[in-house]
């Protein structure tokens, strides 16, 4: 289970957060669009290897990522269009960030685009389930929330651990993870996907 999928569950937790966010003038479409420009901030950060400013970067976009949803919600303005724009800007959050950490000499470039490769397929596979009418896919075993919380993680780990371990950076070792479990949660959204087509 990723935990994408307890968003419905735990979307309360978000709602005075979203209140605040609505009373400082915050709509769900700016929430999106400050996002990611903390993601392409963080990106950037990562690519010059200021570690430290590109976790807490991430950290934003990771919470604003989850306001936006629940602020639509709040002010019962949620549609179509808001929520396509949040999918394409976090698709080109997701490919500055990663981008950042290899171009930044935090992992091998070849481990980067394995990473890159991951994550971009497992996200396109939870959509396009919903393009062919089964309806929006978020099972498997690694989502967006997933992968926030574990850059957010591994960047802790890599300022306690500049060196890494066993010959790679923690940094590698993290979109290493990425690349495995993305396409392997690619994989299992393919098959949950292609066992409902009619």
């Amino acid at each position: 289970m990723t935990l994408d999928q307890l968003r419905p569950r735990f979307g309360h937790l978000l709602q005075p957060l979203a209140r605040l966010s609505l009373r400082v003038g915050l709509t769900p479409d700016s929430c999106s669009a400050i996002a990611f420009v903390a993601s392409m901030a963080s990106g950037i950060a990562f690519a010059l290897s200021h570690v430290p400013w590109g976790v807490v970067l991430v950290a934003v976009n990771a919470l604003l990522d989850a306001v936006d949803g629940a602020l639509a919600r709040e002010m019962k303005v949620a549609s179509l269009r808001g929520d396509f724009l949040d999918h394409v800007l976090d698709r080109y959050a997701d490919i500055f960030i990663i981008t950042g950490i290899f171009a930044g000499g935090l992992a091998p470039w070849q481990i980067g685009i394995f990473g890159l490769t991951g994550v971009l397929m497992s996200s396109y596979l939870g959509t396009q389930a919903q393009a062919v009418g089964i309806g929006r896919y978020y099972g498997g075993t690694l989502g967006r929330a997933d992968r926030l919380v574990l850059i957010v993680a591994a960047g802790l780990i890599a300022l306690a651990m500049p060196a890494g371990f066993l010959g790679l950076p923690v940094m590698a070792w993290l979109l290493l993870v990425f690349g495995i479990f993305g396409h392997a949660t690619a994989i299992q959204r393919f098959l949950y996907a292609w066992r409902r087509i009619k």
